[in-house]
């Protein structure tokens, strides 16, 4: 009697399953391609309102996924994608849609995702999302953070080394906790080999702002610095065709500009009389891109750090002063080996914040 009921129930399991089957799919080989479809890693990113092509924080971001698709021969807008934020409003929404289409990472590139990170990590536990620059709650959620003092504190010392005028300048995106890390390293290490020299702030309440960002640098310019660090993003953008279009009017003059994510030498281009020359003075490398192919990487390979705060520096060839270095003097070069030699074995503590470098006691 159990036999015939145990028998019973195994037909209408079989049967089912076959009505299940049909239903899905014609003649099961489309089950078969949407399953083995599914099985892929995909992964995608959301950028903030600086855009994709913000020759900066964003781009970086985005050639370490293309870099990372690529080595595992992904298609693009397919296994890894991007959608571009216009404005604050559009970061949860296009976090949602990316999780809705089976993404199985989603990156948020810059602190200022990290409410909508939160939100849709919480609505979507089966996606895992990562965050670069900020610090955010959630187990499937990795926050990507970066030593920005150190690289800072080293592009400082060559600005220290290289003024003329003992006046450079600083010009931030928007006032943050994230910004200022690049702030006070930067003096720190200006101050720390040239006492001496007067570093002038401004911030442009923005990273999309680049004729913002011209505003600011012209007004500094004008008023003796003749070098300028930036942290702004595509409003950085604005810096360089300040110097730009001064070096074009004045070709003695003597201004620079220090570039800030990636090696922003072409940025500095400039025909002067028909000569090609560069104002670009060296940048501060932050490798997005490479903490980006790494997270990818450990996400494919079921080794995500979910719920971790995973932070790369000089030991992840993560930060770094540019190759590009035509106006760096090679005194300058030295010092910044012998500090980077400093900072690796514990002896300088790059300060972090404005109290960090007010304890330094400049």
């Amino acid at each position: 009697m159990k036999k015939r009921k145990m028998g019973l129930v195994m037909s209408l399991v079989l049967a089912t399953g076959t009505m299940l089957a049909a239903c899905g799919s014609d003649d099961g080989k489309k089950d078969e391609g949407a399953s083995k479809e599914s099985s892929k890693f995909k992964v995608a990113m959301v950028t903030d309102i600086g855009g994709v092509d913000d020759r900066s924080f964003n781009q970086s971001s985005w050639e370490g996924l293309k870099a990372f698709g690529k080595e595992n021969n992904f298609t693009e807008k397919k296994e890894y994608t991007y959608l571009q934020s216009k404005s604050d409003a559009d970061y949860t929404t296009n976090l949602t849609q990316l999780s809705r289409q089976n993404y199985n990472l989603v990156f948020g590139v810059g602190y200022l995702l990290q409410n909508s990170i939160e939100e849709v990590a919480a609505l979507r536990p089966d996606t895992n999302f990562a965050i670069i620059d900020a610090v955010a709650k959630g187990d499937n959620v990795a926050s990507i953070t970066f030593k920005e003092q150190i690289g800072s504190f080293l592009v400082g010392v060559i600005a220290g080394k290289t003024t003329k005028t003992n006046k450079v300048g600083f010009v931030g995106g928007m006032d943050s906790e994230l910004i200022k890390k690049f702030e006070s390293g930067f003096i720190a290490g200006v101050k720390t080999v040239n006492p001496k020299a007067e570093v002038v702030i401004q911030y442009a309440g923005g990273f999309g702002a680049p004729e913002k960002g011209q505003a600011i640098a012209n007004t500094l310019y004008s008023s003796g610095a003749d070098i300028i660090y930036h942290a702004a993003g595509g409003t950085g953008l604005g810096v360089f065709k300040a110097a730009t279009d001064l070096k074009k009017q004045d070709p003695s003059k003597e201004i620079y500009v220090i570039g800030v994510d990636r090696d922003q030498y072409d940025e500095g281009a400039v025909e002067v009389k028909g000569k090609q020359e560069n104002i670009t003075l060296t940048s501060m490398v932050k490798r997005v891109d490479v903490a980006v192919q790494d997270i990818s990487k450990k996400a494919m390979n079921n080794e995500f750090p979910g719920g971790e705060n995973v932070e790369y520096g000089l030991e992840e060839n993560a930060i770094a002063i540019s190759e590009h270095t035509d106006h760096v003097s090679e005194e300058a070069l030295k010092a910044v080996d012998e500090y980077i030699t400093k900072i690796k074995a514990g002896e300088i503590e790059v300060p972090k914040t404005k109290a960090e470098y007010e304890a330094m006691g400049f």
